[in-house]
């Protein structure tokens, strides 16, 4: 009985990790093409960075 239950969480775990990596690459690629749509619309007026840090 212990080891099926030891398997389940592995299980879940590992699903949880695989969701969890899933998410972050889409949140990474979202933060990508905002950065790039942000360097080539960026005001002609500024002649340095297009942010402001």
């Amino acid at each position: 009985m212990v080891p099926l239950i030891l398997v389940l969480l592995l299980i879940l775990l590992l699903f949880g990790a695989g969701f969890a990596l899933k998410a972050l690459w889409w949140v990474a690629v979202v933060l990508l093409v905002l950065w790039l749509l942000g360097f080539v619309a960026r005001p002609k007026s500024s002649r340095g960075r297009w942010y402001r840090w």
